[in-house]
């Protein structure tokens, strides 16, 4: 099986660059994680360990259609494009979810492991 060594970066590249320009813009991404609620929070904290609105809605005891509302309005007031984007910016700005192990992909990036 052919490796690809570029590969990795390319893809890494292109997932977290629009992620990273958040941080360049009017304001740093921490003072725009202060701009949603605390139940959007509650949602992308939820996204970012990759449950599906039907797990969030579970979850927080609220309707599927309440999930997807508060997935909007966060895309919208952090500027992200979709749901990757703000799993990735989730993690960014929290770290790893708890109880997670040594897999997690961001110690794995962070140390240059696969």
């Amino acid at each position: 099986m052919p490796t690809y060594p570029n590969l990795r970066a390319s893809i890494d590249a292109c997932a977290i660059a629009p992620v990273l320009e958040m941080k360049t813009e009017n304001q740093p991404a921490r003072a725009k994680a202060f701009m949603i609620t605390t139940a959007e929070s509650r949602v992308l904290t939820l996204v970012t360990r990759a449950k599906t609105n039907k797990e969030i809605a579970l979850a927080l005891r609220i309707s599927p259609a309440t999930v997807k509302r508060h997935m909007e309005k966060i895309l919208a007031k952090l500027g992200l494009r979709n749901r990757v984007e703000a799993a990735i910016y989730g993690v960014m700005l929290n770290g790893c979810p708890d109880g997670s192990s040594s897999d997690c992909a961001l110690r794995k990036l962070q140390s240059g492991t696969d």
